[in-house]
Parts: C-alpha cells; structure tokens; sequence
C-alpha cells in the first residue's frame, strides 16, 4: 500500500551513492522513481532509462550526456535552482545513458513507468514558461518543465520557487482517484529546497476522511511522497523555498479536486 514519506538527503554523494533514491517498491506505489546525484567536476553515471521514461533535471551546474539518442554537451547553466530556469534532458526508455560531471553538480533523475514513450529531447530554459498562482501569501513562480501538453506517456515535471512566508499547492488540492475529466490519479513527489539552506518548511498531506493526515516538517533537500490526499505547503518567513514535482499515473493528465472546506481561498488570493 503507498504510504506517504518523507525521506532527508544524505551528507554524501557521488556517481554510485544518490542523496535520495526512491523507487516504486519503496514508495508502495506503481509508477514514480526519483534520485538525486551531487557530483564533483570529472565524476561519471552509468545508467539507463530500462523500463521508464526519465526527466534528467539539471538543478545546479553543467554536466554533459551520451547515449544512443544523442550527445548532449555542457548542459546547465544556472548555480542552484534558486537562480534562473533549468536544462531538462528527456529519454524514453531502453536508453543507456552515460552522464559526465563538468563542474560541481547536483541532478535529479525523473522516472515513471512506460511503454514507449516519446522523442529524446534537450528542454533548455527559453522552453520554459513561469507562471504566477495564487496571490497575497499565496503567491508562487511556477516552471512547467514538462506538461501535460508536451509529449511524454505519463511523466509530469514542473518546479515552483515559494517566496518567504508563503503558502504553495493552496487551496489544498488532490488527485487520487480516475474519475476523468473531474479528476485523474497521479502519484506526486516534492523534493524541496531552502534559500538560506537552514530553511524550513512544513507540508501536510491529509484525506478528506482524515484516515490520512500527517503534518511534516521539510528541510532543504527533504523528499516527500504523496500517494493520495490534498498536500499544501508552508514555508518559514525569512526563507525562499523550491520545489520540483514530478507526478505520473495511469492518465496524463492533470486533473483535481479543491478541498472543499478551503475552494473559497481562491477566489481572494
């Protein structure tokens, strides 16, 4: 049974030890994988897509990638994800891939199960829109990295940048049952980050019944899981918070219920 989770980064890490590494078995889930690499300039992975469609993020620094579908040189170019918009490398699967550090790094890799999925693509930051939602202590900087609308089987992939003190995924929304066009399942991950990086910030991940309902506390590099339920997020004042999302299911699209207790928010915020 999928269960939510939220698992803290490692100290260490390196082309054979992630900082976080979550697969579908850990999560009791069907679909999402998600790890996260911190390598030093030279450092190499060898990996492969196998049964997934993957979203490499790069979320600091400039790595270069080959495999059979290409060779991508020196992607990145911004410090830490609090500085700009990121380089995105998409792979269906069956692909190995070989990544290369070229500076210090961290990269996030994106997985949900697929069949076929789609081209082999470079996103690069002038693909990337920003929207702002919400507004007041609401408001958020929203990145679609890989939408709905873009082609893929079943990965989702977006990233927000919260502003000190404010409240994100609000009003509390969720999307845990197939009921299309009302709403779509889909698994959903948070990997957050803190500006300065002794940050914090809270995220409750609650069923209408309230057979789930836990409040976690999330510091700079806490992954959490959220297999069903509405999920809002907080962050401390005097802190910016990120977060990249991946989300995948059954349907692909992105599709949910308001709590209905808190819909009313939207219309002031």
């Amino acid at each position: 049974m999928a269960r939510t989770l939220a698992v803290q980064s490692g100290n260490t890490s390196g082309p054979e030890v992630p900082i976080v590494s979550i697969g579908p078995d850990d999560a009791g889930w069907q679909y999402i994988s998600f790890r996260v690499w911190r390598l030093a300039p030279g450092d190499i992975i060898q990996d492969a897509s196998e049964g997934e469609e993957i979203g490499l993020v790069v979320l600091g620094g400039t790595v270069s990638v080959e495999s059979s579908e290409g060779r991508w040189e020196r992607i990145g170019e911004r410090p830490d994800v609090f500085e700009g918009k990121p380089y995105v490398l998409y792979l269906p699967p069956g692909i190995e891939y070989r990544l290369t550090a070229d500076s210090t790094c961290e990269i996030a890799r994106a997985g949900a199960l697929a069949e076929l999925g789609a081209a082999a693509r470079l996103i690069a930051p002038g693909d990337i829109a920003e929207e702002v939602r919400g507004a007041g202590n609401a408001q958020r900087f929203v990145r679609p990295l890989l939408p709905a609308e873009q082609p893929a089987e079943r990965l989702i992939l977006s990233e927000t940048i919260v502003p000190s003190g404010n409240w994100s995924s609000y009003p509390p929304h969720k999307h845990d049952i197939d009921d299309p066009p009302r709403e779509t399942y889909l698994e959903e991950t948070y990997y957050h980050r803190f500006q300065p990086a002794q940050g914090f910030g809270f995220q409750r991940v609650y069923s209408a019944d309230r057979s789930l309902d836990e409040a976690l506390v999330v510091h700079d590099g806490t992954l959490v899981l959220v297999p069903q339920g509405y999920h809002p997020t907080a962050v401390a004042p005097g802190y910016s918070q990120y977060y990249l999302n991946v989300m995948a299911g059954p349907i692909r699209e992105w599709r949910f219920t308001s709590d209905p207790d808190h819909e009313w928010v939207a219309s002031t915020s």
